[in-house]
């Protein structure tokens, strides 16, 4: 196969050297709700085109690797006490595989323990392309699958407005949760 980047001939979708030269990531940080940090990898276009692999088969391979060269080598450098559970909001299967369950099950240290789908939104709401109007007037319905491990870290693919992750996690606050801090693989607005 080629590389969707260099066209070179190699044996994934970005070969290791586009991974290194056109992945690395960047952290920006944003809060929400005036105090829940949001670290994002990405900005949202410096990789659009690879984020609209998401609904196709071949964005099972994308995310893979996105995941791999930040959420990953993220969790390794975490230094963190205590069990943590990592959930990704709504890591539903759609089109074959979960995009964010991608993204929370790279992480992989002793202290974090992915919590697959813990967070579901039963609203059938489709944000994508939406404005922030739609998206207030159409919310989230997130329920909340019982854990044993009081502090979160809650995973998502973009940030756009923040309502999402703001709704993500009241809910689970009324389940006296712990949101230590959120991660996006890109931020819209990233800076």
């Amino acid at each position: 196969m080629k590389c969707l980047l260099c066209e070179q001939y190699a044996l994934t979708h970005i070969c290791k050297e586009c991974q290194k030269l056109h992945l690395l990531p960047s952290r920006y940080k944003r809060k929400i709700q005036g105090k829940v940090k949001v670290y994002s990898f990405y900005r949202y276009k410096d990789i659009e085109p690879l984020l609209f692999t998401k609904h196709t088969d071949l964005g099972y391979y994308i995310y893979s690797i996105l995941a791999s060269v930040s959420f990953a080598i993220f969790a390794k450098e975490l230094e963190i006490d205590g069990d943590v559970a990592v959930i990704a909001v709504d890591d539903r299967v759609k089109n074959g595989y979960s995009h964010t369950s991608i993204l929370a099950s790279s992480m992989q240290k002793k202290a974090l323990r992915y919590r697959v789908a813990a967070l579901r939104d039963y609203s059938n709401t489709v944000y994508s392309g939406k404005n922030f109007q739609y998206r207030l007037l159409h919310p989230r319905e997130f329920v909340l699958k019982e854990f044993k491990e009081r502090k979160v870290i809650l995973v998502d693919d973009i940030l756009t407005t923040g309502l999402t992750l703001t709704a993500a996690i009241n809910s689970l606050k009324e389940q006296n949760k712990e949101v230590l801090f959120c991660l996006t693989l890109a931020d819209a607005q990233g800076k």
